[in-house]
């Protein structure tokens, strides 16, 4: 019987040269990886500062508006534990370039989070018994900017139909996010999306029916929520949740031939897998 086909159950559980696991829930500090996402994340500010920054200009009210939303949100996710400071950071910038953009993308954006937290804390007992958990004090600032880069860079130079491409990219993170969550919290039969060989819940590149449902379910959502808002309409909707659900299985692809050789760490899995899915959107627009 061909196995279900999509979405990497990622392994999140390393183990050491002395065969011992790394706890994932431990914090994590702050990292050069993190160094790196928040010069990116400064470098796609600058990016739209400079391609729209006269659209929208400081001391206006729709400005300051976007920066209170942004400071709140940033607040709020660092509060509830979804992201490390650092985390909170680089997200802060992906949430201003939306909020100021549109905040309808914001709520999308939200949306996203909403997903991938609940996703998180699921099972969060049997995950933390494994050693395959989050850690408490939430994704860094490279976790946030690998999943939400390819989305605000997007927002931030504004080509031709980019909110459906935007809206794939953040489809494919609540959709790669929820699928791995939901697969350790539930595991069943999983098998190599290379070869279809059965292999451990958690391996990278590895997929499941239950991860399967959960990728359609994330992006569904995301989509569902850009259509309700206005942002797409039926046609758009499709290409997003096709577009997202694609981009995991480049992800899972990805998973399976590089990451589990350790050639490509899971936050630039991730990255390939948000691009990959903006360029599978563009493909059909």
């Amino acid at each position: 019987m061909m196995p279900p086909l999509v979405n990497s159950e990622r392994q999140l559980q390393d183990t050491s040269r002395h065969g011992q696991e790394h706890p994932k829930q431990t914090p994590q500090g702050f990292r050069a990886a993190d160094a790196l996402a928040l010069c990116s994340a400064a470098a796609i500010l600058a990016t739209f500062a400079v391609l729209h920054g006269s659209e929208f200009p400081p001391g206006s009210r729709h400005f300051l508006s976007a920066l209170a939303i942004t400071c709140g949100f940033a607040l709020l996710a660092w509060v509830v534990g979804g992201v490390s400071f650092s985390g909170a950071m680089a997200g802060s910038s992906v949430a201003f370039i939306m909020a100021i953009r549109d905040l309808r993308m914001f709520l999308a954006l939200l949306v996203v989070f909403v997903v991938t937290l609940a996703a998180t804390r699921v099972g969060r007992t049997r995950k933390e018994q494994l050693r395959t958990a989050e850690p408490r004090d939430g994704r860094t600032a490279a976790q946030a900017m690998a999943n939400l880069g390819a989305a605000a860079l997007v927002v931030a130079i504004a080509p031709a139909g980019w909110m459906v491409l935007s809206l794939a990219a953040l489809a494919e993170a609540a959709a790669d996010t929820g699928s791995s969550e939901i697969g350790m919290a539930f595991p069943g039969r999983t098998v190599l999306i290379t070869n279809f060989k059965s292999t451990p819940a958690g391996t990278d590149g590895g997929i499941s029916l239950l991860g399967t449902i959960a990728a359609g379910l994330g992006a569904a959502t995301v989509a569902a929520a850009a259509m309700l808002s206005g942002l797409a309409s039926w046609k758009q909707a499709g290409i997003i949740v096709g577009a997202g659900f694609l981009g995991t299985l480049v992800d899972s692809l990805l998973g399976s031939l590089l990451e589990r050789r350790g050639w490509l760490d899971n936050d630039l899995v991730n990255l390939f897998g948000t691009t990959a899915s903006v360029g599978f959107a563009w493909l059909v627009l």
